[in-house]
């Protein structure tokens, strides 16, 4: 039983991101996903429950070496990025080829587990796009695994859905995307840690996989911060608190807020 996690490093939630000519900059590390430590948690929970084995995935730069390695340090077996210059500037979809096809140059995968999305895009496509290349049933907004059974082929999950929980079973092989919900982070052990950066991450290049990079479908031409809020704050006084709060409701009133 073979499962793979895909992650990636963004930039740190709490990071302070200006634009710079029309590229975002920060000062702050890189971090892994946030969504990714639910879906790694439980690709190492599936691990230990079924005996399986746990490949996380990258693609992208030297700069995701840090998320990989902390899957690692979490409990993943292998790590792999896959990276080639032709993919500079790729988009969703791009990412998406060259990911299933690393994915089935593994050649045993039976689960596919990604987090909700990548906070830095706030997109999900690609999952579906892997999906779809694999040939994979692909269930979305997975927010509780109910069962897996590796030996009959099949899965069972529940999908938080707007309407409320939907349950879905399917036959294996699958791509997960999952919510927080799906488990509890694990971090990282100091020997986890002390393993994973040791660890020598190989790099699969678009001819290791046999593929071209093709032409990207969507291009950003650039980014723009959004515009500064400006307001006015207006101290109300008074000789009490009754006559403060009539001066704040014919200001509401004046406002029309009330």
């Amino acid at each position: 039983m073979h499962i793979v996690v895909v992650t990636k490093a963004t930039p740190d939630t709490g990071a302070k991101i200006t634009v710079e000519n029309g590229v975002p900059t920060w000062k702050e590390a890189m971090v892994i996903n946030p969504w990714d430590e639910y879906s790694v948690t439980e690709a190492v929970v599936l691990k230990e429950e079924h005996k399986a084995k746990v490949t996380i995935m990258a693609v992208g730069p030297a700069e995701h070496d840090d998320a990989l390695k902390q899957g690692l340090a979490i409990g993943c077996d292998e790590a792999i990025r896959v990276w080639d210059e032709a993919l500079v500037g790729h988009d969703s979809l791009q990412y998406a080829r060259a990911l299933a096809a690393a994915i089935k140059k593994l050649g045993d995968v039976t689960l596919v587990i990604f987090g909700k999305e990548f906070a830095d895009s706030g997109s999900n496509q690609h999952i579906y796009q892997t999906a779809r290349l694999l040939g994979f049933q692909v269930l979305g907004s997975v927010s509780k695994l109910i069962s897996l059974d590796f030996g009959a082929g099949t899965i069972k999950v529940e999908r938080s859905v707007e309407q409320g929980k939907q349950t879905v079973s399917s036959k294996l092989p699958a791509v997960l995307g999952v919510l927080k919900d799906i488990t509890e982070p694990r971090y990282p052990s100091f020997i986890g840690i002390r393993k994973a950066a040791k660890a020598q991450i190989p790099v699969w290049g678009l001819s290791d996989l046999g593929i071209e990079a093709g032409t990207p479908k969507a291009t950003i031409l650039s980014y723009s911060e959004p515009p500064k809020r400006e307001g006015e704050v207006e101290f109300i006084e008074g000789e009490s608190p009754r006559e403060i709060a009539e001066k704040l409701a014919e200001k509401l009133l004046e406002e029309k807020v009330l």
